[in-house]
């Protein structure tokens, strides 16, 4: 779905047949000045979003940005300012803000792991996403990561092979699985829960090696095997687990890629709210 359709949708379920508290108690004619606040130190993201959900109501409310998606904000900075129809620009806060808080949670979230793995070295590992995201909100979603400093793993099913523990199962095997796959024309990449896994991954040509739920130690004679025995240079992506805590050490191993799924399933919005500052009711 597009962006603007889910801006759309998320409209109509919040407002529905109107805002009948504001239309109730705000003039038609009324016009209202506001700032937008961000409660809490954070990672911005999604004022583009945020900006397209007023304009879906009003085409003529003026929204001016005073941050930019992927900085840093202090507490209680104003990260925009609005004008324009009262009625509008108050039935839209709830979803505007809605799309701007969890964004802006996913950003700062993604950039607290960058910011641990030292991601932002040249040679540095990378902190990607997963495709535990919700639903219809991927595309936003990912965007947020991007903000943080992350990178984005793959889309959907649609974009790249990840040969993971069902299909293994089903295949048989993991050279089998491999085999089937490489019929694709696409990179593989494939889950393995151990070192025998990584040897026989290794054996059966694979790009990309899916390190699951392993282990430091374990970890570490990964990535000794792919330099040792690997027929060709593998990546290596680490998975499962991975927190705050945890992610010095991982990155630490010199492997190539973490991939979080909380980043986007488990991140904390960020406090962020709209505050009227004057009100014209002509």
């Amino acid at each position: 779905m597009k962006i603007h359709e889910v801006i759309k949708q998320a409209l109509k379920e919040d407002i529905g047949g109107g805002d009948i508290t504001t239309n109730s108690i705000i003039p038609k004619s009324a016009i209202v000045r506001a700032e937008i606040v961000a409660k809490q130190e954070g990672i911005i993201a999604g004022l583009g979003i945020a900006e397209q959900v007023f304009r879906e109501l009003d085409r003529n409310i003026v929204f001016v940005r005073k941050a930019k998606d992927g900085k840093k904000v202090k507490e209680f900075q104003v990260i925009a300012e609005l004008k324009g129809n009262a009625r509008a620009i108050l039935a839209g806060e709830r979803v505007a803000l809605n799309f701007l808080q969890r964004m802006s949670g996913i950003a700062t979230l993604t950039a607290r792991f960058v910011k641990l793995a030292g991601a932002g070295k040249a040679k540095g590992v990378k902190i990607l996403d997963t495709r535990k995201t919700t639903p219809l909100m991927r595309e936003l979603e990912k965007y947020a990561v991007k903000a943080g400093g992350g990178k984005n793993h793959r889309f959907g099913l649609y974009d790249a092979v990840l040969i993971k523990d069902n299909h293994i199962e089903a295949a048989g095997s993991i050279t089998e699985a491999v085999k089937k796959a490489k019929h694709s024309g696409k990179a593989i990449e494939v889950e393995v829960k151990n070192l025998r896994g990584v040897r026989e991954a290794l054996n059966s040509g694979v790009d990309i090696l899916l390190l699951d739920n392993m282990d430091i130690k374990s970890i570490k004679k990964a990535v000794k095997i792919v330099k040792e025995e690997g027929r060709k240079k593998a990546k290596l992506e680490v998975s499962g687990g991975v927190n705050l805590n945890s992610i010095k050490s991982i990155a630490k191993t010199s492997v190539d890629f973490v991939s979080i799924g909380a980043l986007t399933h488990s991140a904390k919005a960020l406090d962020i709210s709209l505050e009227v500052l004057n009100i014209n009711k002509m």
